[in-house]
């Protein structure tokens, strides 16, 4: 974190072991939280720099965050094409939203004269396909 005021870094909170995505500060500023291409969200004490909670539940990147007022429920975006809604308090999901995808649920296992793309595509839109 910077103080925007002189310009100097007042402190490192580690921890993501990728890039981070996006941080947001709670309202009342004791409660940092950031997200990562580590597909997790982590909830900091933005005094101590203490990493209060970690969660875990997403398959890929985790794109973007979002501190509902209360600060006690958090949104997560992530390339897993899922928002999720998390209980912060005890630090789990409580919903995962998804678009509703065309292909879902249809096996494509074992369909011949399918190229690596067409495959990637049809599984992206909601296919199930076992290698």
């Amino acid at each position: 974190m910077w103080n925007i005021k002189t310009g100097e870094c007042s402190q490192i909170l580690p921890g993501h072991t990728n890039v981070v995505t996006g941080v947001k500060f709670g309202l009342d500023g004791d409660i940092v939280a950031s997200c990562s291409r580590d597909r997790t969200i982590k909830l900091w004490n933005r005094y101590t720099g203490e990493c209060l909670k970690a969660l875990f539940g997403h398959k890929h990147w985790v794109l973007g965050i979002a501190l509902h007022p209360n600060e006690q429920i958090l949104a997560s975006a992530s390339q897993d094409q899922t928002i999720r809604l998390w209980d912060i308090l005890i630090g789990e999901c409580q919903e995962i939203l998804r678009s509703p995808r065309p292909y879902e649920g249809m096996n494509i296992t074992g369909i011949s004269g399918l190229s690596t793309p067409q495959i990637d595509t049809l599984t992206a839109l909601g296919a199930i396909y076992f290698h």
